[in-house]
């Protein structure tokens, strides 16, 4: 395996700047769609094996040497409609990165295998028996191994983490350090913005250039438009490269394969695939989206936190994991003056005011198992990400507010920062309690976040009911094989991009044997 890319180095990457072809035609073994998760892991895993691979990434490629820390600046370069995703009622924020590398790029780093509870239910409801945590752990082991996942150590949690820790102590809540893919992590808080320093494990610095190293060509400006087909079979795909500046067109593409893999993530997968027409017999493609909308909390404290200092998210609460619990986690997590400026739920002279207070401001997230209640729609001339909060989850999002409150004061909080639209900062417990239960939570009412979206090409063991089996193939379309959190057949709860990784590992051995066959 190649050493991680140093920093200043411009990977051999085809560019729409470097590129002089007005027409360009190819063929390869395997042509992966998307270079996040999904896509590097699986780019690597068959051009290890001996396989020719070429990637296709719609976004730019921007090595680490122009990351300005300046999270306006990165999120119009980084981020799917520079960063101004939503769903159809523009009241939940949905960040992707559209970039080489993809969402690895730009997360947090937070690392979770699949729960165990998760695993059963995709048994239980999905026919994915060989779905358990035993029969999976030598996937994650392995790319845990490759990434340099570890628990938090001291040194890498910040006063802001300490305070959940603290509040959760004297609650008698259980709460423990989270594990992240870094290595010697340089403690800046900016991962969201994309890692400068490199020492983020993302696929940007991991297995893209691990998979070029082994021969694998990456294509970044150039989206994918059609799957390619004869007697029914996927046999490659054609694309367009543009300008990602002025998005004039700079080449066609058109690349024969053996195999066709779309691991573009849980929106762009199944719009390809609508915009086709394909792998769709079940009427399930674009459905059953989940997202964990994220609820953001702060509060602030006598004391100065300096949130921003540190691991961007270094411990969770846990307590109430278990479904029988309130099924969700909090997380101890805040970023840099600009994107709290942003998200905090305050206008005006309100925003000002406590932004004049950042240092003293700490800040936590919620994470949901939410229902698959959404929907990615194609309708012919733009994407719609159709999707609301089920009124079975409103509970877990109140007890979410309350429990956060309740750490941040036991923590020693002057007052709590509620997400609502309205500015509603509360002062005490009884205010909490008096004021949560009447919330209108309807479209509108919350800030809400999410950076986790899944489902829309369920996987399954029945055809009628899911989109891919459970090796990763597409139950209507040989040769046509899936790779990212679109597979998952419900949320998971927790961050998925470790899930990820593996699941693609599971799946790149998959189709190695189906070519060699």
């Amino acid at each position: 395996m190649a050493a991680n890319v140093n920093a200043g180095d411009r990977l051999p990457i085809r560019e729409a700047r470097n590129t002089r072809e007005k027409n360009i035609d190819l063929s390869a073994d395997v042509v992966v769609v998307g270079s996040g998760g999904g896509g590097a892991v699986m780019a690597y895993e068959l051009a290890a094996a001996g396989k020719s691979v070429i990637v296709l990434e719609a976004g730019p490629y921007v090595p680490s040497t122009e990351f300005t820390e300046r999270y306006a600046d990165m999120f119009s370069r980084l981020y799917a409609d520079h960063g101004g995703q939503t769903n159809t009622t523009a009241d939940l924020a949905i960040l992707q990165g559209r970039c080489v590398g993809g969402s690895t790029v730009v997360n947090g780093a937070v690392c979770f295998r699949t729960p165990a509870n998760i695993l059963a239910e995709w048994r239980r409801d999905h026919g994915l028996t060989e779905f358990t945590p035993e029969r999976l752990a030598p996937y994650f082991e392995k790319v845990e191994k490759r990434l340099s996942v570890h628990t938090n150590e001291p040194h890498e949690i910040n006063e802001n983490s300490r305070i959940l820790e603290r509040g959760c102590e004297a609650l008698n809540y259980s709460s423990k350090p989270l594990a992240r893919n870094t290595k010697d992590c340089s403690l800046s808080g900016f991962c969201l913005a994309g890692c400068a320093s490199d020492r983020k494990q993302s696929m940007l610095v991991t297995y893209i250039p691990w998979a070029i190293a082994k021969g694998a060509q990456v294509f970044a400006d150039t989206t994918a438009d059609r799957i390619l087909t004869e007697n029914g079979r996927a046999v490659g795909v054609e694309g367009e490269m543009r300008d990602p500046e002025s998005g004039a067109l700079k080449a066609t593409v058109r690349v024969r394969a053996k195999a066709v893999v779309l691991a573009a993530g849980a929106v762009q997968t199944p719009i390809l695939l609508q915009k086709n027409g394909l792998a769709d017999s079940s009427g399930q493609v674009g459905r059953n989206f989940a997202c964990h909308p994220s609820l953001g909390f702060f509060a602030l404290f006598p004391e100065k936190v300096y949130g921003y200092r540190g691991a961007t998210l270094g411990s969770y609460c846990d307590e109430f994991e278990a479904p029988e619990k309130g099924g969700f986690i909090l997380e101890g997590g805040t970023a840099g003056a600009d994107f709290i400026a942003m998200l905090a739920p305050a206008f005006g002279r309100e925003n000002l005011d406590v932004m004049k207070r950042f240092a003293h401001i700490a800040g936590m997230v919620s994470l949901i198992h939410d229902r698959n209640v959404g929907r990615v729609k194609w309708t012919g001339k733009k994407k719609e990400i159709q999707y609301a909060i089920d009124p079975a989850d409103q509970p877990t999002i109140r007890q979410c507010m309350v429990t956060a409150s309740r750490i941040f004061f036991a923590a020693g909080a002057e007052e709590v920062i509620l997400p609502t639209y309205q500015p509603l900062r509360v002062r005490s417990m009884d205010e909490v309690e008096r004021i949560v239960p009447q919330l209108d939570l309807g479209p509108h009412r919350l800030h809400l976040t999410s950076y986790h979206p899944q489902g829309t090409c369920r996987m399954g063991a029945d055809p009628s009911r899911s989109v891919v089996r459970p090796d990763g193939r597409t139950h209507d379309v040989p040769g046509l094989w899936i790779a990212d959190a679109s597979l998952f057949p419900t949320s998971i709860m927790v961050n998925p991009q470790i899930s990820v990784f593996a699941l693609s590992t599971w799946i790149s051995e998959r189709l190695h044997a189906s070519l060699e066959g």
